[in-house]
């Protein structure tokens, strides 16, 4: 093979290794006691136990995937990248299951609780609202019509009998906008209280206080988004980039098309690993 040939495959493994380990780090989350593994893979990934850990948080919880500061994805590639797909899933199972990466879920799910709507005010809460803004309408526009000069006397003048007028009305027990508030009240507050529980129930489905089942959506996920991957589909080279011959390929998403360049060893082993959790999902 010439070595130009050859500087392409290595680069494309490359690329393999690290698409294989973003798509690991930021579809896979799941939570089990399991024993301490030996994680001298990190090593071999170049990366440190902190910054992996980092990278599993920022990628699961925040839903971008960071393959960063992976040195030595290009020897691993060239060794058993299932092998290391496993270990990455194992390792991945185990932090998730730590009280750093639970902290960081449950202040996730507390920033995205959503704010309790306030009950609307009584009917006699309005009126008394009312008043209060009548009269300091009122105290207002004697004071201006106090330092009023000559010119502007008549306007303030108008303006404080207008304020007189709204006080009177709002005081009127048949006013008609507080009548009209009060027969439709109750509704309002249903509606309210409505709003309420429809916007808990959204965000317990989408943050719920079990981790586990925050966990159980990325792994349907993986697995929906890899299935059925024609991992014999035909490439060409345009312009200097790696498409598919096959247009509805070519239009597939991002995560299928990382599946199948992770390759078909990495992806089956992986989904073995990912239906291994759902089925203990409870």
């Amino acid at each position: 093979m010439k070595k130009t040939s050859l500087n392409v495959l290595i680069a494309r493994l490359r690329i393999c290794i690290a698409v294989l380990v973003a798509v690991i780090i930021s579809l896979f989350l799941f939570s089990f006691t399991i024993k301490k593994m030996n994680d001298d893979f990190l090593k071999e990934l170049g990366i440190q136990k902190s910054d992996a850990d980092q990278k599993i948080s920022g990628s699961i919880l925040g839903g971008y995937i960071d393959a960063y500061g992976l040195k030595n994805a290009k020897n691993i590639a060239l060794g058993n990248r299932a092998a290391v797909a496993k270990d990455l899933l194992t390792y991945t199972k185990q932090y998730v299951n730590t009280a750093a990466f639970k902290k960081e879920y449950e202040t996730l799910r507390q920033n995205n609780k959503p704010e309790t709507l306030k009950k609307p005010e009584t009917p006699e809460e309005m009126r008394a609202s009312m008043v209060k803004l009548a009269k300091e309408f009122i105290v207002q526009s004697e004071g201006y019509l106090k330092n009023a000069t000559a010119d502007t006397k008549k306007i303030f003048e108008q303006n404080l009998e207008a304020a007189k007028k709204n006080l009177k009305d709002a005081e009127d027990p048949n006013n008609k906008n507080v009548r009209a508030y009060t027969q439709n009240y109750q509704e309002l507050v249903k509606s309210f209280e409505e709003s309420n529980l429809r916007r808990s129930k959204q965000w317990e489905a989408e943050y719920p206080s079990n981790h586990l089942l925050f966990v159980k959506v990325r792994l349907e996920q993986f697995m929906n988004e890899t299935n059925n991957i024609d991992f014999s589909a035909e490439l060409t080279e345009k312009a200097g980039k790696k498409i598919f011959v096959n247009k509805d390929y070519e239009r597939k998403g991002n995560r299928w098309k990382m599946a199948f360049r992770a390759g078909k060893d990495v992806v089956e082993t992986s989904r073995a690993f990912v239906q291994e959790w759902l089925n203990e999902i409870k």
